[in-house]
C-alpha cells in the first residue's frame, strides 16, 4: 500500500493486512511496515504511547487507538487521521467530523492561530493534515504579501568600495599590496533572520509531506520568495530568538504553525526510535476546553464560570488535608457556588429501553459528583455531569441522592454544532436568582 492518510476514528482496532482484508466496524487495515512501526510505539522508547495499545481482533493480534484525535505520521510516510469517535453517532461522516474537530481545536489556549470558518471549510475537501498545512501557508500568504521583515547586521569584507567604516588595523594588515581594496565594517539589510529562516524551513517540510496539489502549488511558489533566507538548521535555536514586538505580530500565526511543523509539538508524544511529527489531543481535555470556552456567554448575568477549582480535599489526616476535589467547571454568583460541572467524553443512549443499561453512565461519576456537591455545595445544590450530544442523548436526564435529599444531579446534552449546552432554563434562572 502506497503512503497517504488512512482515517480512522477513536478506539478504533488497527490490523496489517492489505485493502481486500475483510473488515467491520470499528476496524481498519494499515500496511505492514505502518503496523510493525505503530506496534514498536506500544512496546518501545521510554513507556507506552498513550494513544495506542496492543489488543485482539478475531483472535490475531491488533492494536487498538485510546481517546485521542488528530494525526500521526509513521516511519513508512503513512499518515493516520484519527477522528473523534463522536463521527459515528452524528449525520455527516467524516467531512462534518473534521470540522468539529477543527472547531473544537480553536478553543485549546494554545492552539488560537486556527482561524474560524477558514478550517472548517477547508476540512470539507481536504484530510486532518492537509487542513493544517494550508492553514500554515495561508498564514505565510499573508506575510508575503506585507514584505518579509528584516534587519540591519554589522558585516565585516574586504570591498573594491569603501563602505561604511574602515577598519584600519585589518586594512593595514590585508591590504598593503592592494590599494583597490577596503577591508570594511558596514551595515547590512537583510532577511535572515530567526523568524524567516523557521518560516522556509516549514515550507520545505510541507513540500515533503504534503499530497494535495493546492498545497504544493501554493508551498512552491512561497518558497521562492525565501530563496535568498537559508532554511533554519537548529529550530529550537531559533525559535529562542523569535521577537515578539508589536511590528512582528502578523508573525504569529504563521510561526505557531512552523512549530508544530517542524518541532512535531505533539500534546501525545509518541514513543520509539522514530519521532513521528504527531499532533494528537486528549478528547477529555479537548471537550473540556471546548464547553469552558462556549458556556460563559450563554450564562445569565449575575452567574460567572470558573474553570479546574481546586481549594477543597476529600479527607483531613493530622492537620494536612489529603485527595484534593477538583471539578472541571463551577457556576459562581460572586464567592458563592452555584453549580458544580464536570465534563466527560462519553457517548450516551437515552433512548427508550436503555435505562436498564443505565444509559451509558459510569457509576463512579455519581459517586465523584457525590463527593464534589458535599464540597463545595455543602450538600445542598445543583451538579451536572456534561456529556457530547448525539441523537440517542439530546435532553437533559434529572437525577437525585435519597440519601443526599439538597443534592440534585444533571447529565446534560453539550452540541459540538451550536457550541450551546442543553439545560432547562428554569434551572438557569434559579441559579442566577438563588
Amino acid at each position: 500500500m502506497a503512503a497517504g492518510v488512512i482515517t480512522t476514528h477513536e478506539f478504533d482496532r488497527l490490523v496489517a493486512g492489505d485493502a481486500a482484508t475483510a473488515l467491520e466496524a470499528g476496524v481498519r487495515v494499515v500496511p505492514a511496515s505502518t503496523y510493525r512501526w505503530l506496534e514498536a510505539q506500544c512496546f518501545g522508547g521510554d513507556g507506552n504511547a498513550p494513544w495506542i495499545r496492543p489488543a485482539r481482533w478475531r483472535g490475531r493480534p491488533a492494536l487498538q487507538l485510546t481517546s485521542h484525535a488528530g494525526i500521526v505520521q509513521a516511519a513508512d510516510g503513512v499518515r493516520i487521521e484519527v477522528l473523534p469517535k463522536v463521527g459515528k453517532a452524528i449525520a455527516g461522516g467524516e467531512v462534518q467530523t473534521r470540522r468539529l474537530l477543527v472547531a473544537m481545536l480553536r478553543c485549546l489556549p494554545g492552539f488560537r492561530h486556527v482561524r474560524a470558518g477558514s478550517a472548517e471549510q477547508l476540512a470539507l475537501r481536504m484530510s486532518l493534515p492537509e487542513v493544517f498545512i494550508a492553514e500554515f501557508l495561508d498564514g505565510v500568504r499573508g506575510i508575503v504579501k506585507r514584505g518579509l521583515r528584516g534587519d540591519y547586521r554589522q558585516c565585516e569584507g574586504n570591498l573594491p568600495a569603501l563602505r561604511g567604516k574602515l577598519r584600519v588595523d585589518e586594512q593595514l594588515r590585508r591590504n598593503c599590496l592592494r590599494p583597490d581594496r577596503f577591508f570594511t565594517a558596514h551595515d547590512e539589510f537583510s532577511s535572515d533572520r530567526a523568524e524567516n529562516r523557521l518560516l522556509h524551513a516549514a515550507l520545505r517540510r510541507v513540500l515533503a509531506q504534503s499530497s494535495s496539489r493546492e498545497n504544493q502549488r501554493l508551498a512552491r511558489e512561497l518558497a521562492f520568495v525565501f530563496a535568498e533566507v537559508p532554511p533554519s538548521t537548529t529550530p529550537a535555536v531559533d525559535f529562542a530568538r523569535v521577537r515578539r514586538d508589536r511590528g512582528m505580530a502578523h508573525y504569529a500565526d504563521a510561526l505557531a504553525w512552523a512549530r508544530l511543523i517542524l518541532d512535531g509539538c505533539a500534546p501525545a508524544p509518541s514513543g520509539g526510535a522514530h519521532v513521528a511529527p504527531s499532533l494528537l489531543f486528549p478528547m477529555e481535555a479537548l471537550f473540556e476546553a471546548c464547553v469552558a470556552r462556549h458556556l460563559p456567554p450563554q450564562l445569565p448575568a449575575p452567574l460567572r464560570l470558573a474553570a479546574q477549582v481546586r481549594s477543597e480535599h476529600l479527607v483531613r489526616h493530622l492537620q494536612a488535608r489529603w485527595f484534593r476535589l477538583q471539578p472541571d467547571l463551577l457556576l459562581r454568583q460572586g464567592p458563592a457556588v452555584r453549580m458544580v460541572l464536570d465534563t466527560k467524553w462519553k457517548l450516551l443512549d437515552a433512548r427508550a429501553g436503555s435505562a436498564a443499561r443505565n444509559y451509558g453512565l459510569a457509576e463512579a461519576d455519581f459517586y465523584q459528583l457525590h463527593a464534589y456537591g458535599h464540597a463545595y455545595l455543602r450538600g445542598v445544590g445543583e451538579m451536572a455531569l456534561v456529556y457530547p450530544m448525539t441523537d440517542a442523548f439530546a435532553a437533559p436526564l434529572e437525577f437525585t441522592f435519597p440519601h443526599s435529599p439538597g443534592l440534585r444531579l444533571w447529565a446534560l446534552p453539550f452540541c459540538l454544532r451550536t457550541a450551546r449546552l442543553h439545560v432547562p432554563d428554569a434551572l438557569l434562572s434559579q441559579l442566577a436568582v438563588a
